[in-house]
């Protein structure tokens, strides 16, 4: 029977999941009740999708990522090697705060870099770029780049996730494709 989607033999994939069609998902990772994996995403090997989590299309989650509750991914987000999102701000083994779990949205087309940590209740927003390791602790804007543990802006960065240089006027050009963007009371957009 075709499903529309490929499962390698040892992923485990529980009852209550919407996958739809393209989606790979590797070795070793499980899928749990309730979440949505759209159209063409890849989920490598020894991922944790946790209940309720959602991922837009073409997502790429790349070897060792866990993806708690709480936590959404719009169309063609990114999450680096060994990336991680929590879900509770205070975990104790002996308390259970399932009650707690606070939300982290990804905006469209960013990207979550090797290794970094993003700090639950704090979103990540539209093409912004976190670099490996990075420890996120604060909303993200659209475009920024961040680095660093505790994570501080670094720059800004195009859709092709490319560094922009900003002139005095606050305009700059993508070096590969060569859209314009303006600089304009601290935030970004593609003109």
């Amino acid at each position: 029977m075709d499903r529309g989607y490929y499962a390698h033999p040892t992923a485990i994939i529980d009852e209550g999941c919407t996958i739809e069609t393209g989606v790979k998902i590797w070795h070793f990772s499980h899928i749990m009740p309730g979440c949505r994996l759209g159209e063409n995403c890849n989920i490598g090997q020894n991922v944790v999708i946790s209940p309720d989590v959602v991922l837009g299309r073409n997502v790429k989650v790349q070897n060792n990522v866990s993806i708690y509750t709480g936590v959404t991914c719009d169309d063609d987000v990114f999450l680096g090697p060994s990336m991680v999102f929590t879900n509770v701000i205070n975990p104790r083994s002996a308390v259970n705060r399932k009650s707690a779990y606070a939300r982290t949205h990804v905006g469209r087309g960013a990207t979550i870099g090797a290794n970094a940590t993003i700090v639950c209740g704090h979103d990540i927003g539209a093409f912004a770029f976190i670099g490996a390791g990075a420890v996120v602790t604060k909303t993200i804007p659209p475009y920024s780049l961040w680095i660093g543990n505790p994570a501080k802006q670094a720059g800004w960065m195009s859709e092709f996730g490319l560094r922009l240089q900003f002139d005095k006027e606050g305009h700059a050009t993508c070096p590969e494709s060569k859209e314009k963007y303006e600089l304009k009371n601290g935030s970004v957009r593609k003109l």
